[in-house]
């Protein structure tokens, strides 16, 4: 695998970390009747997700230039 490649699965990974988190902190303050900093987590989450979803298309993009579509 290409070091970018590399890079940009490792990039997704931490954004899909980070999402994860928002997620659970959106959840904890749903729960609690905080709507607004629930809102705010989620907005971050989704954030993160698309960020996440564009290095995971680098990846794919740097492993196709490298060996082809397959």
């Amino acid at each position: 695998m290409s070091k970018e490649a590399a890079h940009h699965h490792s990039q997704a990974a931490e954004h899909h970390e980070h999402a994860a988190n928002h997620h659970r902190e959106a959840a904890k303050h749903h729960e609690a009747g905080d709507h607004e900093k629930a809102a705010h987590h989620a907005h971050s989450a989704h954030g993160h997700h698309l960020q996440a979803t564009h290095h995971a298309e680098e990846a794919a993009k740097h492993h196709t230039e490298a060996h082809g579509s397959k």
